[in-house]
C-alpha cells in the first residue's frame, strides 16, 4: 500500500507540472483564460494583459503562435478586422515589404 501511495503521488506532481508547463494563463480584466502552448516550456505561463495596449500583447511572439490574436478576439477586446490587419501587417513584416 505505501508503494502505491508514492506512485499516486508522483503521478500527482507528473500531472500538475505538465499543467504548468503546456498552458498559457492569460488574465484579461479580472478572468483568467487558458492557451495551449506549442511547446511545453515556462516562457509565458502566467501573462497579464492589464495596462498593456493590445500592440504589445499580440507582438510577443510565442503567444502570437500560440494563439493570442484569437483569444483577445473571443474576449472582445480587438475587433476580427483589427487582428486581421495586424496579421496582415506582421506577415509584410517578416516578408521584408514596406506595409506603409
Amino acid at each position: 500500500m505505501h508503494f502505491f501511495k508514492k506512485i499516486l503521488t508522483l503521478a500527482i506532481i507528473c500531472a500538475i507540472g505538465y499543467v504548468i508547463l503546456g498552458y498559457h494563463y492569460i488574465i484579461i480584466d479580472k478572468s483568467v483564460k487558458i492557451l495551449k502552448k506549442s511547446e511545453l516550456t515556462l516562457k509565458y505561463t502566467i501573462y497579464s494583459t492589464k495596462g498593456k495596449p493590445i500592440e504589445k500583447v499580440l507582438s510577443i511572439p510565442v503567444l502570437w503562435d500560440d494563439g493570442i490574436g484569437e483569444l483577445m478576439v473571443k474576449a472582445g477586446k480587438i475587433s476580427e478586422e483589427k487582428l486581421e490587419m495586424y496579421r496582415e501587417r506582421k506577415e509584410a513584416e517578416e516578408a521584408g515589404d514596406d506595409y506603409y
